[in-house]
């Protein structure tokens, strides 16, 4: 079993979010292989907006990548990896689609986690041309044959017109699973958070009431940990992160 260093168990309070044991996917995520294959480094590429460039966070080491990397290296043993954080704030779905097929075909990469859809769910626009870009975007990958996975968009309390928003949610999750790609439903996962703790939950984002903060990305990163490890020892914590 795999515990993080420097995570204690405690009490939670309205300063504080106590990260709880989740699977971001319940998928069949056929990653093990890569994982497993020889010794060569393992590279990944998150790429996305803020999230993934780690507004919010107070440095580039409490980034969700930069932790993700960590704990992938723990629970693989000291395999060595190679994670590239090509998050741009601000950024839509088309802006990093661009991106996405440019990196693809530019490097090669054991995993891609593509987060996308957050700022197009609060701004609005035509879904079924978000659709698309989502299956563009799983057709570049599918080419190449490099491993995608889709980090969904975040839930905090402040979203306006929920129901607009969800359906960003729903079209990846619809999306993905037609083309048999995993979704990592951060949306999800984050609903839990709330739910079961909605004074701790505000400690999850940063001062912005938005953007996640340094507790946020670190368990959001060892959620992730554990859905992609697969095979390996089960991710298991009960810890606070302040």
């Amino acid at each position: 079993m795999l515990a993080f260093a420097g995570l204690q168990s405690q009490q939670a309070s309205a300063s504080e979010f106590i990260c709880k044991p989740s699977t971001l996917t319940r998928d069949a995520i056929d990653l093990a292989s890569a994982w497993n294959r020889g010794g060569a480094p393992l590279r990944i590429l998150a790429i996305g907006s803020s999230s993934t460039e780690g507004i919010g966070s107070s440095g580039k080491d409490k980034t969700y990548p930069a932790r993700l990397g960590t704990l992938l290296r723990e629970g693989l043993s000291g395999r060595s990896i190679e994670m590239v954080n090509a998050g741009i704030g601000g950024e839509t779905a088309p802006q990093t689609l661009s991106r996405l097929k440019s990196a693809l075909v530019e490097g090669r990469y054991d995993l891609v986690i593509w987060q996308v859809g957050t700022n197009d769910a609060v701004t609005g626009g035509d879904l079924g041309t978000f659709r698309n870009l989502v299956a563009d975007g799983i057709a570049a990958a599918k080419q190449v044959r490099t491993r995608l996975v889709i980090l969904d968009p975040q839930f905090y309390p402040g979203i306006k017109e929920t129901a607009r928003y969800r359906a960003y949610v729903d079209a990846i999750a619809e999306t993905a699973r037609a083309q048999a790609v995993p979704v990592l439903s951060r949306y999800q996962a984050m609903l839990g958070w709330y739910q079961q703790d909605e004074a701790g939950f505000m400690a999850a984002l940063a001062g912005d009431r938005f953007h996640m903060s340094d507790a946020g990305y670190a368990c959001l990163a060892q959620d992730i940990a554990r859905s992609l490890l697969g095979d390996k020892p089960a991710v298991t914590l009960a810890a606070s992160v302040r």
